[in-house]
């Protein structure tokens, strides 16, 4: 072996050597629990191979949890990313101050990943029977939000809920695209006489459609597989499906653990779709903007 070779395998090992705890964590946490979720769900509790598990995933109660699931999803991430692109494109393309941008960006960062028991309580404290928009509401204006029929333990409050970190993450990742929009694009459709409106409509929005559309398909996926804002805001009474396999897998009335493999694996399958069109989607709009 040359002195070259071993300089090059050297080199190679230490880069290798690099990545290896992200390797180790990928095996850990992401490919072996979910290599043992794939495997319970074919599985008894006796541990002997069955249909079962995948059968019972067609009983009306946990079709009713995935059909629940899906149009809390689809409503949110449709909220999350009309009102999101129209943010971004404010920061971006709207002609306001830098410092804007700056602040929404920031914000939508933090507020992206803020969920769980604190996001539930905040609601609540806001948007509750004796929430302080509720109260004001009440007091000021004379108007009862929830003898309007509306109840942030429902459909359309689980919904709201999740828009408030659907909307900042739709602005992280919608903002690159719309920056990658070349002003020459612009320049040339204004020196052809197109209208704003017709820039927008044949040139801007085309280009923009992949990454919007797969942006909408990620905002899905993220609300599909979320349970902890859905279980500290509603407990157990709204039925979807983290919940249902949260009570399938750790409940003492629905204690069927290789059921709740056969739902989690059912929900690999929607989210792994959702992300594989995500991912295709964004190689077709980056091939775009090139």
């Amino acid at each position: 072996m040359s002195a070259k070779q071993a300089i090059d395998l050297k080199k190679t090992a230490i880069d290798w050597l690099g990545i290896t705890p992200f390797l180790l964590f990928a095996v850990m946490f992401l490919i072996a629990p979910t290599l043992y979720l794939v495997t319970g769900a074919f599985l008894n509790p006796a541990g002997e191979f069955t249909f079962d598990n995948i059968r019972g995933l067609f009983t009306d109660k946990i079709i009713a949890s995935y059909w629940i699931s899906i149009k809390v999803s689809l409503a949110s991430s449709l909220g999350g990313a009309f009102i999101g692109f129209f943010l971004a494109w404010a920061v971006v393309l709207g002609g306001l101050p830098s410092w804007i941008r700056s602040s929404l960006l920031t914000f939508s960062g933090v507020a992206s990943n803020f969920a769980g028991v604190p996001l539930a309580f905040a609601f609540l404290a806001t948007l509750g029977r004796t929430g302080l928009v509720t109260i004001l509401l009440r007091d000021w204006f004379g108007i009862n939000l929830y003898a309007t029929g509306f109840n942030l333990l429902s459909f359309l409050g689980l919904t709201i809920t999740y828009m408030y970190f659907q909307i900042p993450l739709m602005v992280l990742i919608i903002t690159p695209a719309l920056d990658g929009l070349k002003k020459e694009w612009r320049e040339a459709a204004e020196i052809l006489g197109a209208t704003n409106t017709q820039y927008w409509m044949k040139v801007a929005l085309p280009i923009l459609f992949p990454s919007i559309l797969g942006t909408t398909l990620l905002l899905f996926a993220n609300s599909f597989g979320a349970i902890a804002t859905a279980y500290s805001l509603t407990g157990s009474t709204f039925n979807i499906v983290p919940i249902q396999l949260y009570a399938q897998i750790r409940g003492d009335v629905l204690h069927n653990p290789n059921l709740g493999y056969a739902l989690a694996l059912g929900m690999i399958v929607i989210t792994g779709i959702s992300n594989l069109i995500y991912i295709w989607l964004r190689m077709r709009a980056e091939r775009w903007q090139k």
